[in-house]
């Protein structure tokens, strides 16, 4: 899945005052895991007729431009030649700062990505022959755009091609310097490069969690183990909140931020409205699309193994995390508490799936997974998106790809009322 350029990133963190970045010369960028399957890719994008025998390194060269540094980090860190604010205007120290803001305009996973876009189009660069000067490499003409993308193109997945691209212009944004490739060439080898895209690039589709499948794989958690409480209360309350596994699980066990990743302090449960319904809220301090207010989501109990308000208070007398603790900590060996990684959700999930012989979880099928069982239970369609948390109607593509929801309507005598009413988006009219 490609990320979107206009993707926008949590709030600053950066030292606003942070002096010119220290010409650091390391031997050489170390090439990233799974270096000799790059280094076939490099020679496949250099030239279709070299032999795959030859496998030049795939770590750029040394370069004062070029520190070592975390992918994350090389939109701001890695320099152009030249950048773009005039020195007689602005000091370098106001140069630096604008420079640092102006990087943080996008996600930490997303500069990472485009990070990593980076070390490949440098990487090409290098291995050019003769190899493009730095000077050509910022600000970027056509020629060469298109050169590095059209070879890409039958490498890489289609998705990742855009990346490179939108990162390389993020990479101009950040320097400040002008972007000046024509958007209907760049268009036009993206969607050449996505049509090329090799069948191994292409994902398997995401199959939806349904209610049945955790039923399922809850018998293969140890609910009074400390890791099994706090796995199996993350993926109930993913699915019955319709969430992204990302708001509820770190990326690793150091990286854990208050400011960003939800706390135990950041639920509330009690009863709302006239009716006096149970409900249990969630006010995750960043996610994708409200990186600085936040957003809340929401479940209520359910019946059955699967439901997420007797995983979430087992959880939470189990490994008793303190407010500002991350929501789903868990106790180690030690008795410490561990902030749950992806990592660590994956794996012990996936040790579940295998016990209980179902299909491979895919982190996004929980959320597709939800939609649809809300949908089924004829919950309206704009009331499904609102939970959800969707500004447009995009999730409408998971109507036409499952067959749970088109299956009343490609009937001999088609189901149409009250399905339509309930579960397809208002036509134009219904919303003006």
């Amino acid at each position: 899945m490609w990320v979107s350029p206009e993707a926008h990133s949590t709030p600053l963190s950066f030292n606003l005052r942070q002096q010119h970045i220290p010409a650091v010369i390391p031997s050489r960028i170390p090439p990233a895991q799974g270096s000799r399957g790059q280094a076939a890719r490099m020679n496949l994008m250099l030239s279709p007729h070299l032999s795959l025998s030859v496998t030049p390194a795939c770590g750029i060269d040394p370069s004062v431009l070029r520190p070592h540094c975390a992918a994350e980090d090389r939109l701001r860190r890695w320099r152009p030649l030249r950048q773009g604010i005039d020195a007689s205007l602005v000091s370098q120290i106001d140069a630096d700062r604008i420079y640092t803001v102006l990087s943080g305009s996008w996600q930490i996973s997303t500069r990472r990505t485009y990070g990593a876009g980076l070390l490949l189009f440098h990487t090409y660069c290098d291995r050019k022959v003769p190899p493009v000067p730095e000077a050509q490499r910022a600000p970027i003409h056509a020629p060469l755009l298109l050169d590095f993308l059209t070879a890409c193109a039958g490498v890489y997945a289609g998705s990742s091609v855009k990346n490179y691209a939108y990162g390389l212009r993020a990479w101009h944004t950040v320097h400040a310097l002008t972007w000046s490739v024509d958007e209907v060439q760049l268009q036009a080898a993206l969607s050449a490069a996505e049509k090329l895209a090799p069948p191994s690039s292409r994902r398997e589709k995401r199959a939806p969690v349904t209610v049945d499948y955790l039923v399922l794989l809850a018998p293969h958690f140890d609910l009074s183990a400390p890791l099994d409480a706090a796995v199996f209360a993350c993926l109930t309350t993913v699915f019955w909140s319709l969430s992204r596994l990302g708001e509820f699980v770190v990326p690793g066990v150091d990286s854990f931020d208050p400011l960003r990743h939800i706390k135990a302090g950041d639920v509330t449960q009690g009863s709302v409205s006239r009716f006096g319904l149970m409900v249990t809220s969630f006010a995750i301090p960043s996610t994708k699309v409200a990186p600085v207010n936040g957003e809340t989501v929401q479940w209520s109990r359910q019946e059955g193994p699967a439901d997420p308000d007797a995983a979430f208070r087992n959880h939470m007398e189990v490994n008793r995390p303190n407010p500002q603790d991350h929501l789903f900590s868990w106790r180690n060996s030690r008795g410490v508490l561990t902030p749950l990684s992806r990592y660590s959700f994956m794996r012990r999930v996936g040790s579940a799936v295998s016990k209980a012989g179902v299909p491979r979880l895919q982190g996004h099928g929980l959320r597709i997974g939800g939609v649809l069982e809300f949908l089924l239970r004829g919950v309206p369609f704009d009331v499904v998106k609102e939970m959800g948390r969707w500004s447009s109607n995009a999730f409408s593509i998971y109507l036409r790809k499952h067959a749970d929801i088109l299956a009343p309507y490609i009937q001999d005598a088609p189901l149409l009322e009250p399905f339509t009413r309930v579960a397809m988006p208002p036509g134009p009219s219904a919303r003006s």
